[in-house]
């Protein structure tokens, strides 16, 4: 019987991933745009996300391997659709803020996490680092440093995710009941948002503008993983200290000196590339929520989801403030 329900998840997993996919190449058929533009980020994560609660998880190797993988791949497909210069005026007015930002979420975090909520001091430093800089990415960096138990790392990684979740839903319907441009948009979702994942989908579901100012922010802002690796090093002092790079950045920036010195004469190329690459992110979505499951929620707990929730609460009011000019 339980062989029998996991063969039927798994068709079921494989159906709409095939649906999602074939719906959306059907974009580059002459008059089926159509089956193409109502899959969205926030329908496809919501599709993993009801996946992965009413069936369990059918791939759950496959499903990390592939969603992190192609992630960097898009990122890096979208650089093609961007132009240097243009990139560094949309991102310019984020700098200085994203600075003051990574270190005052730093200590907001572990000051809630550690002297109000009493959470164990790896979990609650790892919540803070993802909320900083980029989520699971800045998660997976530091943890070895500090050396993290991996019970430690899962329920930074669980709080994270569910809260990137709901992001991506809830920010586009705020920001356009406050009326946002896509450009402060795109600034407050980079700073706001932790995983490059949902920051990019929200930054797309808002529009072309918004995923463009949204993506350069938040990537220069991931930057800032090596920095915080280093520091984080001294903190926490021991033998055999790891840091990951993500070097996925690095070539979304080669990327957009590419199509901004390269492809130049033919921006159809870099249209072509960066339209394949938005398309990849959707499917991205998927693979993301399908990796969520009840163990996941559980492993949360009460007190690391309310650190989570608060520092979230803060970055965000905060750095809305700061961009609305309040």
């Amino acid at each position: 019987m339980i062989s029998f329900l996991k063969t039927k998840n798994k068709a079921i997993y494989t159906g709409i991933l095939s649906i999602l996919t074939v719906c959306l190449l059907a974009g580059y058929v002459p008059g089926m745009s159509a089956f193409s533009s109502w899959v969205t980020p926030p329908l496809a994560l919501f599709l993993g996300l009801a996946f992965a609660l009413l069936c369990g998880q059918a791939y759950p190797k496959f499903n990390k391997k592939v969603s992190k993988k192609l992630l960097q791949y898009s990122v890096v497909g979208l650089g093609f659709g961007m132009n240097l210069q243009a990139s560094l005026a949309s991102g310019k007015e984020g700098m200085l803020f994203t600075i003051v930002s990574v270190v005052g979420t730093m200590l907001i975090g572990t000051f809630i996490g550690w002297k109000i909520l009493k959470v164990n001091r790896d979990t609650s430093y790892l919540i803070s680092s993802g909320t900083a800089i980029c989520g699971g990415s800045a998660i997976a960096a530091v943890g070895p440093v500090i050396k993290a138990k991996d019970s430690d790392m899962s329920v930074a990684l669980a709080t994270i995710f569910v809260l990137n979740a709901i992001a991506l839903f809830i920010f586009p319907v705020f920001g356009h009941w406050l009326g946002m441009t896509e450009q402060e948009f795109g600034t407050w979702a980079a700073i706001a948002i932790h995983d490059t994942s949902s920051v990019v989908g929200a930054g797309a579901a808002y529009g072309e503008e918004a995923l463009q100012v949204a993506t350069t922010i938040k990537l220069t802002r991931a930057l800032w993983i090596i920095p915080l690796a280093l520091v984080t090093s001294f903190i926490f002092k021991g033998k055999d200290r790891k840091i990951s790079i993500p070097w996925f950045i690095l070539w979304f920036i080669i990327a957009i000196l590419i199509n901004t010195y390269a492809l130049d004469n033919v921006p159809e190329v870099g249209k072509a590339i960066s339209g394949l690459a938005r398309k990849g992110l959707i499917i991205t979505m998927f693979f993301i929520g399908a990796s969520l499951s009840t163990d996941v929620l559980k492993a949360v707990g009460i007190k690391p989801l309310v650190q989570g929730v608060l520092l979230w609460i803060a970055i965000s009011i905060g750095s809305l403030a700061y961009i609305l000019g309040i």
